[in-house]
């Protein structure tokens, strides 16, 4: 089983979510699910889990459920990490009190987190101005309007900006979870919980939040699905787009829009996006220097891997490593 050893956890491994009456149920499982629950098989310092009242008293939650939580907004102060899990109306006010924890947390260096319109309440706070930030695609346009010195990624996944962190649509917060876990803890510690939840263990978080409609036929799926596994490995060579068409045996045109169906993207980003995560594979499990890695995900060069991890990552390969590289019993 992974040994669970943390990178860097700000003020220890104490996560603390909050609850609200109107609480969002699913949003809120999800923290819990990922955070809350006892894995021995993580060691000692796997995360600490509380649950921090904004209103008193037992509060309702969807589907009729009642919360009580560890205690107030005091536990705010204790915290590594803080979870918004949804919040209970775009236009519901957030507590002024609730603004002046959040603010002190994050001054100290607690990371803040939200899923779906929890990212309202992060927005009440100023702390994202100037910032990138998601939310469920539903609400990216109302909070672009009413927070401009957001920078609002509509269509994304999930928001790392380092000290704060923004994800879509309820499910979406699985995928930012499991980006936590595999930031503080590296792929095995996420993987393990994944598994556990029986879900994909990454998701990148500029994938699209969801596609128009899938493949229209399992005709197609079944031409595009053997086409999609070949490209995977063989990662290395330049594909045409022609090539492709002829292999999925449809024309060009039709190609391009069954493949942005069925992925949500184009073929060069949905390659650039597949060797990006064969180098993090790699840079996670290999000791190969970083030409090598280079050059086994497609990249040709260490120099054009450098770029496409900028650009992607806001940091280098090395770094990555560097942060991520599990230690060896």
């Amino acid at each position: 089983m992974p040994k669970a050893v943390p990178s860097a956890l700000p003020a220890g491994n104490r996560v603390v979510v909050l609850a609200y009456d109107g609480l969002c149920t699913f949003e809120f499982g999800v923290a819990v699910e990922v955070f809350g629950l006892d894995r021995p098989e993580m060691g000692d310092n796997w995360y600490r889990f509380a649950v921090a009242a904004i209103d008193a008293g037992p509060m309702r939650a969807t589907g009729g459920i009642r919360i009580v939580a560890d205690g107030g907004l005091d536990l705010l102060a204790e915290a590594g990490t803080i979870m918004v899990p949804g919040w209970r109306g775009i236009d519901a006010p957030v507590p002024d009190d609730l603004v002046f924890a959040l603010r002190a947390a994050h001054g100290r260096g607690a990371r803040l987190m939200s899923i779906c319109s929890g990212v309202f309440v992060l927005a009440a706070t100023g702390l994202l101005d100037g910032r990138r930030a998601t939310t469920h695609w539903r609400y990216t346009q109302a909070l672009a309007e009413r927070h401009p010195a957001i920078r609002v990624e509509p269509g994304v996944l999930y928001v790392d900006e380092g000290q704060i962190l923004t994800s879509a649509g309820s499910a979406a917060g699985i995928d930012l979870c499991l980006h936590l876990v595999r930031r503080d803890f590296g792929p095995e510690a996420a993987n393990s919980v994944a598994r556990r939840l029986v879900v994909p263990p990454h998701r990148d978080g500029g994938q699209a939040q969801y596609v128009p409609r899938p493949v229209p036929t399992l005709h197609e799926r079944a031409r595009l699905g053997p086409l999609l596994d070949a490209l995977r490995a063989d990662l290395g060579r330049d594909h045409a787009i022609e090539e492709l068409a002829r292999r999925a045996g449809m024309s060009r045109r039709t190609f391009l829009r069954r493949f942005a169906e069925a992925t949500g993207t184009t073929p060069a980003r949905w390659l650039l996006a597949e060797r990006l995560q064969r180098a993090r594979d790699l840079l996670e499990r290999s000791p190969a220097p970083v030409e090598e890695v280079a050059a086994a995900a497609g990249f040709g060069s260490a120099a054009i891997l450098r770029h496409h991890f900028r650009n992607a990552m806001a940091t280098t390969p090395a770094a990555y490593r560097a942060g991520f590289r599990l230690a060896r019993s």
